[in-house]
């Protein structure tokens, strides 16, 4: 097992050949485009700031009224590690969490991935809106983004108007 000194050389390493600052930079200004996109082009969803993390996740909710009234959000995700976007439905806190997962969890989700516990979890549902996103074309992967994103919601919202 490496230690902590030698996993910051190797830190110190990358950063030095200076491609992790150019990608890092660009995925971030992309996530802010396509935060900007949302926001412009759905003026009457709420889109909240960027979460930037620790290089786990980057994020910002795009969350139509209808989920947010019910303190539902629903959030554009890159995961770092797995290197793709997706789109979750999240609560406001781990109450909320519990309580929409424990009805998700018994309805009939195929295509949606239902986390197996909420406990260190912050999704109750996920969807894989772009696995090894093409960052060379960036306008189909914001409309890949957009149509799965749309699709994930619409199905969301289905759900909720019979509970």
């Amino acid at each position: 097992m490496e230690s902590f000194q030698e996993h910051m050389q190797e830190y110190k390493k990358q950063l030095d050949r200076g491609h992790i600052q150019d990608a890092y930079r660009g995925l971030m200004k992309y996530i802010m485009d396509l935060r900007v996109y949302f926001k412009n082009k759905y003026p009457e969803y709420f889109v909240s700031g960027i979460y930037y993390g620790y290089l786990d996740m980057t994020y910002f909710s795009f969350t139509p009224e209808s989920i947010k009234n019910r303190k539902l959000k629903i959030a554009i995700v890159f995961v770092h590690e797995t290197f793709r976007f997706e789109v979750w439905l999240a609560g406001s806190n781990k109450k909320v969490q519990s309580k929409y997962w424990e009805l998700i969890k018994e309805g009939t989700w195929d295509e949606y991935h239902i986390p197996s516990t909420t406990l260190d979890v912050d999704s109750i549902m996920e969807y894989v809106l772009a696995d090894n996103p093409n960052f060379a074309d960036l306008d189909s992967l914001t409309q890949q983004i957009e149509t799965g994103t749309l699709k994930f919601i619409d199905d969301v919202e289905d759900f909720l108007s019979k509970t």
